[in-house]
């Protein structure tokens, strides 16, 4: 039997959500990484530039241990929303950098703190938090935006699931999943009284 590890449970399932989330800008045009999706312009190099800054935030400077070169949209200099879009000077290559780097330092403060380590969430209102609620937290983030990632994504292209090739979905072809969508849509249309 193995000992439990919660750390690297925690660390495991964080990784696992970020590696979710780049995967989705894979073989896609600069166009569509950018591309609004939604009414309130979620987009995939968004996404990641967003939990760019969270891992930055969360694992530099609640626990003491600066990001280098925090992105300015952290401290509160930037407009709102300026980190859920890349603008057209911002390369993918530079906002995925941003994110590699960030979740590098991340993984030190991780590898660095133990799990009952607190920081401070700056801010009125705010207060301590142990690096094992700021994992959690993060894991849940991540997850919520690879879980949009995931969806921008489909709509896209209609790539889909949580691997390359959607070994989590059923392998079946678009004519099938063309007649289970009118199926989904029958039921809900029935189920509203349409």
């Amino acid at each position: 039997m193995t000992e439990p590890d919660p750390k690297a449970d925690l660390r495991t399932n964080l990784q696992d959500a970020r590696d979710v989330l780049l995967w989705k800008l894979d073989g896609l045009p600069e166009y569509d990484v950018r591309r609004p999706m939604t009414p309130t312009g979620t987009n995939l190099l968004g996404l990641v530039k967003h939990l760019a800054g969270a891992e930055a935030f969360y694992f530099g400077t609640v626990f003491g241990r600066p990001f280098p070169g925090t992105p300015l949209w952290i401290t509160g200099d930037a407009e709102p929303n300026a980190d859920l879009w890349a603008r057209a000077d911002e390369t993918r290559e530079d906002i995925v950098g941003l994110y590699r780097r960030a979740c590098a330092h991340a993984d030190e403060t991780v590898a660095a703190l133990p799990l009952d380590a607190v920081g401070r969430i700056p801010g009125a209102g705010r207060g301590e938090v142990t690096l094992h609620r700021v994992l959690a937290h993060m894991i849940g983030e991540t997850h919520r935006h690879a879980g949009h990632a995931d969806i921008v994504r489909e709509l896209i292209d209609g790539a889909a699931g949580q691997r390359p090739g959607g070994l989590n979905t059923p392998e079946e072809n678009a004519l099938w999943w063309a007649a289970h969508r009118d199926r989904v849509e029958r039921a809900a249309k029935e189920a509203g009284g349409s």
